[in-house]
């Protein structure tokens, strides 16, 4: 018998050594799964200097699904733009009752908050807001309107009512500055000081969207609050 033929013995020993190949299951992800890695990959594609809007399509492509898979977790394009936004909200203001909470435990309840402490919390959200920027890139440019010029009108506003709640926080840190500083006008005081500080962060924010995400912003920060508080 030629060595190239099996033996009768051998023909099984090869058939019980083949490995078993199970069949591939596909996970199906858990519920709210695919919304949660629809978000991440929109915020990822906008992490791209230059990128061009982002349609339903690429966004499909990049998560190899279908539109209409994207169109079960969101009605809309402008939805998960919604979404996004309501990350940011979310996280940043949690932040920043955290900070204010923070300094306010820092203080004897007795005791009116002085121009420092207030100085000093004002200076934490700014400093939180740039951190969260610099972080978050694709984040920056939905906070700074690049990514939703050609989207829903509603999702600009949404971001300008987020500015306005900034600076309304801000307002409330700096009441302590103008009133320590004997001004006549302590309210008016306040609010242009909280105003300086909102446009200086939102700012920042738009240059590192608009530079490629190459000019930090928190480049010079720490001597620039001091120059403002």
């Amino acid at each position: 018998m030629s060595d190239l033929e099996p033996t009768p013995a051998a023909a099984p020993q090869a058939t019980s050594a083949s490995p078993v190949v199970a069949p591939v299951v596909r996970k199906r992800p858990r519920p709210g799964e695919r919304r949660v890695q629809i978000l991440q990959a929109l915020a990822t594609m906008l992490e791209h200097p230059g990128a061009e809007r982002i349609t339903t399509a690429a966004l499909a492509a990049r998560l190899n699904v279908s539109e209409a898979a994207l169109y079960r977790h969101f009605a809309s394009k402008a939805q998960m733009f919604e979404g996004l936004i309501d990350f940011i909200e979310q996280t940043v203001f949690s932040l920043v009752n955290q900070i204010v909470e923070r300094e306010s435990a820092s203080n004897p309840a007795e005791l009116a908050p002085d121009a420092q402490s207030g100085a000093r919390q004002a200076a934490k959200i700014i400093v939180m807001l740039v951190q969260f920027a610099e972080k978050n890139p694709g984040m920056t440019r939905v906070m700074v309107g690049d990514a939703l010029v050609f989207e829903n009108e509603r999702l600009q506003q949404r971001m300008n009512q987020f500015f306005d709640k900034i600076e309304a926080a801000l307002k409330q840190s700096l009441r302590s500055v103008a009133d320590a500083s004997g001004s006549a006008t302590p309210s008016v005081d306040t609010q242009v000081r909280a105003s300086v500080l909102s446009a200086f962060v939102a700012g920042r924010l738009q240059r590192f969207a608009r530079s490629g995400f190459k000019r930090l912003p928190s480049e010079h920060l720490e001597s620039s609050l001091a120059l403002m508080l």
